[in-house]
Formats: structure tokens, sequence, C-alpha cells
């Protein structure tokens, strides 16, 4: 019985160099890579017919076609030689059908089929989503070529402008692993991208950076779809909802928290402030805090280390680690956004309710609109409600988030 071809990948592809004399990398089921002494890489169908040998038939560059259409094209061509025909001529048509890869648009597609597919659905949807948002709008009808360093900042000055810098640097490295790809086949030259500092985009001055709305989400998704420990996950989403401080987060204990009162009350000691604090906890913050608790780590604290036997808190620069393996570090965004960002947001969630209440309810919402660093147990709701909306369409169950989290009962 015939060996059975390895199938290849696009990085398996990407890495065959050329030799003195042309060589064939077989994928499977008739398809082959035919790499020239040039560096030029080809598809073609290798197929017996009628019980002899035939020559190969070409079905495209890989440099202008993704390894998904090439399959599909020979498994085209193998059921036409199943049924006793010829493909060479089917072959020919698809070739001369086949569009040439010279505007950004035709090139973002390729990009998508070729680079993208195998990757996680997050990965591809933040990717789609920036390339048919902000990328593709304004500048897919260009040529490749013909895309400057300029069209790049001005396309992430108009994402800054809704104030989302965070975003805007996403988009950048989008379209730098777009042009990263195209070199790669030989279809640019230059990349617009590389030589636009993150800085110069999401530099924010730490006393002031604030997460959009669409910044909080994929925070968020982004942490549930890394490899980092569950605990850790939980305790980066705790930050988020509870508008507490790392060290008052990492050094809590259980003793400090009521989960039947919902309410963490905060030492004076431990208190950013040097105030004893209570934290009011909405129902997805005690849904977490509940699984951490069944987990029986540790009896005294919720965060505990992993490493040696001593009952103690995991590390300070834990959960800044924990952050930098999101590859999120590049993107300016530090641990204490996620409290300025609370305060921020809910400032404006507990303003926009002034007008949905009556007369009696509006007074006492403006006098605590003006406090919102001290939210009650109904605005710190509304806040972890609002923290949820940002998921809205995502299937969350497949990035393992609390059940309380994905508005389940």
């Amino acid at each position: 019985m015939p060996k059975l071809a390895t199938p290849l990948s696009e990085s398996q592809i990407r890495a065959l160099q050329p030799r003195d004399t042309r060589y064939s990398v077989a994928d499977g089921k008739g398809l082959v890579l035919e790499v020239m002494s040039t560096g030029k890489k080809v598809w073609r169908f290798r197929y017996t017919l009628n019980g002899c040998r035939q020559p190969m038939v070409t079905i495209g560059d890989y440099q202008l076609m993704s390894l998904r259409v090439a399959r599909a094209r020979a498994q085209k061509y193998a059921e036409m030689v199943a049924k006793g025909l010829s493909p060479v001529s089917m072959a020919r048509q698809d070739r001369g059908a086949e569009k040439r890869v010279d505007i950004l648009r035709d090139a973002a597609e390729l990009y998508v089929a070729s680079e993208i597919a195998r990757k996680s659905e997050e990965y591809r949807r933040t990717t789609q989503r920036a390339l048919d948002k902000d990328i593709l709008p304004a500048i897919g009808h260009k040529q490749i070529t013909q895309v400057t360093t300029e069209d790049i900042h001005s396309i992430c000055d108009a994402i800054k402008r809704r104030g989302a810098p965070q975003m805007a640097l996403h988009t950048r490295n989008v379209v730098r692993r777009l042009y990263a790809f195209l070199i790669a086949r030989h279809l640019a030259d230059a990349n617009p991208a590389a030589s636009i500092p993150a800085r110069t985009i999401a530099n924010q001055d730490g006393r002031t950076r604030v997460l959009s709305a669409d910044e909080i989400g994929v925070l968020l998704r982004a942490i549930y779809t890394s490899d980092i420990r569950r605990p850790l996950k939980l305790a980066l989403h705790l930050l988020v909802l509870t508008m507490a401080s790392k060290s008052e987060l990492i050094q809590a204990t259980w003793r400090e928290i009521d989960l039947d009162a919902v309410i963490w009350t905060i030492p004076a000691a431990r208190a950013i402030n040097g105030r004893e604090r209570r934290i009011y906890l909405s129902a997805q913050a005690v849904t977490m805090l509940r699984e951490l608790r069944e987990s029986k780590a540790s009896r005294t604290y919720v965060f505990p280390s992993t490493r040696g036997n001593e009952d103690r808190p995991i590390a300070k620069g834990t959960l800044n680690q924990a952050v930098k393996t999101l590859g999120l570090q590049g993107e300016h965004f530090v641990l204490d956004d996620f409290r300025r960002t609370a305060a921020n947001h809910l400032r404006a969630l507990v303003q926009s309710t002034v007008g949905e209440s009556d007369q009696g309810q509006s007074t006492d919402v403006s006098t605590r609109e003006r406090n919102v660093s001290d939210p009650s147990q109904h605005e710190m709701q509304l806040w972890a409600d609002f923290v949820d909306a940002q998921f809205a369409g995502e299937t969350h169950a497949s990035v393992g988030l609390p059940r309380a989290a994905r508005g389940v009962e």
C-alpha cells in the first residue's frame, strides 16, 4: 500500500527553499507543490487516467492561491478523473478565470484564506473586523504597492478620534501582519505599517488611560481565550468588576468576603485609601468567587500562590505577567486602567439613568453620580451588566466564561 502524504501547512510551505533543480512536495490526494530553482512555487495535480500516469496539471501559482483553494481544485479534478474524464481543459479554464492579486482587497481575501484560516475563532473575528470596519473601506481599492505609511497613520488617527487607541494599534498590527504575509509571497516589497511605532498610536498617560467599550470586550475575550490559569483569568475579570486595586485583590482573604450578603470588606490596613472599604459584589462577581472557593485551593486566600507549601497569596507581579502573555503589552495597557475605566463608564451609566428615573429617584441618582468611587450595590450590578454587554454576539461558552457572566441563571 503506497505511503500517504502528510498534509502541508502554510508555515511549512513558506519554509520551502529553492534548490539547484526543481522539486515537488506532496500534500495528498493528487495535490503537489512544485518548487522551482528560482524560488517560485506552483500548485499542480498528479493523476492517473485509464491506468496510465498523465502529465501533471497546473492548478495555479502558490503566490496567488491559498492552500484551501488549491485543495478544492484538486478535489474537483480527482472527481473528474474518477469518472474517466481528463481535467486538463477544466484546469485551463480555471486558470483563465483566476484574478491577479494586486488590489489590497483581493490580497486581504488571500491572507484571510491562507494565513488565519486555522487560527482561533477570536483571532479570525478580530482580524476580519479590523479589515472590514477600518482598513478595507479606506484603502481596499488601492494597489498593494501604492499603500503608504501615511495611509496607515490616517486610519489609526480616525480610530483614535473614536476614543479607541488600543483598537487603532490593533488595526496597525493587522496591516503589518498582512503585509508581512504579502512580502513572503513576493506580492509586496515593503511594509507600510512596520515603521509606525506603537507609542505614537496608544501611548497615553497612565493617569488618564480609559478603555473604550470595544476595548473592554477585546481585553476580556483575550483573557478567556488565553492559556493562563483559570484563577488568573477570574482575577483579571474581577479587577474589572470590583473596581479594586491590584494589591487589594491579590491579597484578598475569604474572611473578608461574605457571599451571602454579597459584600467584600477590605480592612483599612489593606485598603488603597487607608480606610475600611466595603465593595458590593455583582451577581457575576459572586459566581466567580464561588467557583474560586469551591476549588478549595486555600482556606485563607482567594488567590493563593501555587509555589511551595506555604499558604500565601500570589506574587505582586503575577497578574502583570499574565497580562503580558495576552500579547497586549505593546498597546500600553496596565492593570490600573481597569479601575479608571470602570469609574468613567459607571459615571456615564449612572448619569444616563437619571432621565429614566422618577423625580424622587432622580435626586438620589444625581447625588450618587458625584461619588461613583463608592458605588452602591445597584450601581455595581449596573456596571457588571454593562461589561457583559461588551460580549454581545459572542459564544461565551466556548471561552469558559462563568455562567452569570453569560447571563445564564
